[in-house]
């Protein structure tokens, strides 16, 4: 039985559009940019007669071109603050599972179990005390504490700081995707143009920088690993049948592991103190130009109301859960899922069954810089490229390359003398993840206006899962078992994603009398 379903209506915070109660949806995620841009010109004019501000037929006021800048400038320095963030913290996730194996990875899957609690408790109650401004800074804090653990890698010193981060990692993402969403939507109304192209295009700045990490923070790791690796093929010392497709980290461990007790395995210690110390710092600073550069959103007008004023932190802990009842979140939660998933495969499997396996540890972080270079580059040119041929093309095209890759890993056995194909599967599957990473996050943004606080807590609590899901299998499965929930994991979720569009294109979804969307329990109340 078919289920029709409406979204939300509701006042955008920063847009200030209402639709109409009719029975299709004007939603801005599925509408052309001629459409949305004659949309948002119709409207304007509509609200010169209701006594509204109309900005996109007249000159911007000195001072509205100065909020225009300081915007843009904002967005430049949560960028920037984030890169030297993620430069630290994701390159020492990434090398978790080989210089700590076994401590290491616990941390990682207590990490994002601890991510998931707070996606569902922590950010709207955080929000609401320190605003996105300072959310963002005292959420940074937590990321140092478990790279300062580094300089003493053991189970009780990782798990409990990796369970701190978990905890301040969706307050973190929270706040920033509220920011931005609002600064977004502010910018919308200042420069005439569609929401969701503005939404899209901030999203795209900032995933270009935050995906340049990759490259910043694994060639530190590069260059520190490589002082005094002999020039010696590491790879004869393990079959290369046993790499690849047949890669089981457990017979891995076995075959890796010291013959003296008393020796410690991985790198020179002194080369763990050497990134730490880089990335420590790195972090600090992160903390730093947030709390001394950016402006707080009370510094531009119409941001204040579309998120966390007016309702108690206990209401916002009900939205938070009561979000799920909504069909669109639902439907996507799948694709969520993918998205934390395809980054854990990459940074975890990819790079211990396929490149430490048949070309070395020391090779590693020089792979991860490519993918992050092709993900960043990609990230750049999104915006444009949805402008231009809409948002469906740019998913189906990412589902296809990640498929063609899993195809691809399934019957390629790594060997040394293929190099040239390590660097171009990690290119690829970093501009898919581009799109992912990029258009999922402007989807929530534009499919749940006013409500991104619980809206991108359940992105974030969705996409912890995946991450979750493909840490804990880390050290139980195989790469076969792992590329098989791959593959589960994508179809599940470009078909949810699918549904949505062709929803919209059978001409809208129903709303109830008031306008409101008809959440699942009343569907099936109502049949």
């Amino acid at each position: 039985m078919f289920l029709t379903f409406t979204l939300v209506t509701r006042v955008c915070g920063g847009g200030g559009m209402v639709q109409d109660g009719g029975p299709g949806m004007d939603n801005p995620a599925f509408t052309s940019p001629e459409d949305a841009h004659h949309e948002t010109r119709q409207k304007s004019e509509e609200n010169v007669s209701s006594g509204s501000v109309e900005t996109s037929r007249r000159q911007l006021t000195e001072e509205e071109r100065k909020e225009k800048f300081a915007i843009m400038k904002n967005i430049i320095i949560i960028s920037v603050a984030f890169t030297f963030l993620f430069t630290s913290y994701n390159s020492m996730s990434n090398l978790q599972s080989s210089i700590n194996k076994v401590d290491g990875t616990a941390s990682l899957t207590a990490l994002y179990a601890a991510y998931i609690l707070s996606c569902c408790f922590v950010p709207s109650w955080l929000l609401v005390r320190l605003k996105e401004k300072y959310t963002m800074a005292a959420s940074m804090l937590c990321y140092s504490a478990y790279i300062a653990a580094q300089f003493y890698p053991e189970a009780y010193t990782l798990v409990p700081t990796a369970i701190i981060l978990g905890l301040g990692a969706a307050p973190l993402w929270s706040s920033k995707c509220t920011y931005l969403t609002k600064v977004g939507a502010r910018y919308s109304e200042l420069a005439g143009d569609s929401r969701d192209i503005i939404i899209t295009k901030f999203f795209g700045i900032f995933f270009m920088f935050f995906q340049s990490t990759q490259v910043w923070g694994n060639l530190i790791a590069s260059l520190v690993l490589s002082v005094g690796v002999k020039d010696v093929n590491r790879t004869q010392e393990v079959s290369l049948e046993s790499c690849g497709y047949n890669f089981c980290i457990s017979g891995s461990t076995d075959n890796t592991s010291s013959t003296d007790p008393g020796e410690r395995e991985g790198p020179p210690l002194w080369q763990i103190y050497t990134m730490a110390s880089i990335y420590l710092a790195c972090s600090l600073l992160s903390g730093v130009i947030i709390l001394v550069f950016l402006d707080p959103l009370s510094r531009f007008k119409n941001t204040e109301d579309g998120g966390s004023s007016g309702k108690s932190s206990l209401q916002l802990l009900v939205a938070t859960f009561n979000h799920l009842r909504h069909p669109y979140q639902l439907l996507i939660v799948p694709i969520t899922i993918w998205s934390g998933l395809e980054q854990g495969f990459l940074t975890a499997d990819y790079t211990a069954a396929y490149v430490s396996c048949g070309l070395g540890l020391h090779m590693v972080g020089y792979i991860l810089v490519f993918y992050g270079l092709c993900d960043a580059l990609c990230s750049i040119g999104l915006s444009r490229l949805v402008k231009l041929v809409g948002r469906v093309p740019v998913f189906t095209l990412a589902f296809l390359i990640n498929l063609a890759l899993i195809i691809v890993l399934i019957y390629w056995l790594p060997h040394p003398d293929d190099l040239l194909w390590f660097f171009i599967i990690a290119g690829l599957w970093g501009s898919a993840d581009a799109v992912w990473q990029t258009q999922i996050n402007s989807l929530y943004g534009v499919i749940f206006p006013g409500e991104s606080e619980a809206a991108f807590s359940n992105y974030r609590l969705w996409e912890s899962l995946g991450f979750l899901i493909a840490y804990a299998c880390s050290t139980v499965f195989c790469i076969e078992a792992k590329i098989n929930i791959l593959i589960i994991s994508l179809l599940v979720g470009i078909v949810g994603y699918y549904v949505v569009e062709a929803l919209e294109k059978m001409g809208g979804l129903k709303k109830d009398k008031e306008g409101n969307v008809m959440t699942l329990d009343r569907l099936f109340v109502r049949s």
